[in-house]
């Protein structure tokens, strides 16, 4: 039974009184470590648990907290293709009914926010959010390559929020399809969560 972590800080309290009690699945945390050998993949059963990346995102789409979670953390320290790389590894647990929910954001650039710019993004945060979207919708096997683009820097100045994308690339690419983007936007000048679907 993991816990619901809340790991930000200076936001409403209405999302610190947030509980998401969903099971665990000791047995599909099984699965992914046997999947994704030889890389190695530990268990932690009780020090973490379910943090805002996880449950502020099935809250919407399992409020009742009534379907089993295994959330894997990210190696922020590994290269973007090893993240495509455990991506492709998890894609055949998409055949047995299991939801792969990577939850990040494209442009991620909490010091740039522009609270003026509601709805809409800076011009450098659209341009990357553009050219990751067409990366997703005609080629995912060349995400990796976005950290060339000249906004970048800008758009991702720590990879943890941007890694997440990194798996849905590469399960796309071990289904040899590719992505549509579900949602798609820039707001507070710095920031999208621009969804895409495999």
């Amino acid at each position: 039974m993991p816990k619901t972590i809340h790991d930000f800080y200076g936001f409403p309290q209405q999302l610190f009184d947030v509980q998401y009690p969903a099971p665990g699945s000791p047995a599909l945390a099984d699965e992914v470590a046997e999947l994704v050998k030889p890389t190695w993949v530990g268990k932690d059963t009780d020090s973490w648990g379910l943090d805002h990346g996880t449950w502020s995102v099935l809250v919407h789409m399992f409020p009742e907290a009534n379907i089993p979670v295994v959330q894997l953390s990210i190696d922020a320290s590994k290269d973007f293709s090893y993240h495509m790389e455990l991506g492709a590894k998890l894609s055949a647990l998409r055949d047995s009914g299991v939801l792969i929910l990577g939850s990040g954001n494209v442009v991620h650039n909490l010091g740039a926010i522009q609270w003026n710019l509601t709805n809409s993004g800076a011009p450098w945060a659209v341009e990357f959010d553009d050219a990751v979207n067409d990366i997703m919708v005609n080629n995912p096997a060349a995400l990796p390559s976005v950290v060339s683009h000249r906004a970048y820097r800008n758009a991702v100045p720590t990879p943890d929020h941007f890694i997440p994308l990194l798996y849905i690339a590469g399960l796309a690419t071990a289904a040899g399809t590719t992505a549509t983007a579900t949602l798609k936007g820039c707001a507070l000048g710095s920031l999208s969560m621009t969804s895409y679907i495999v």
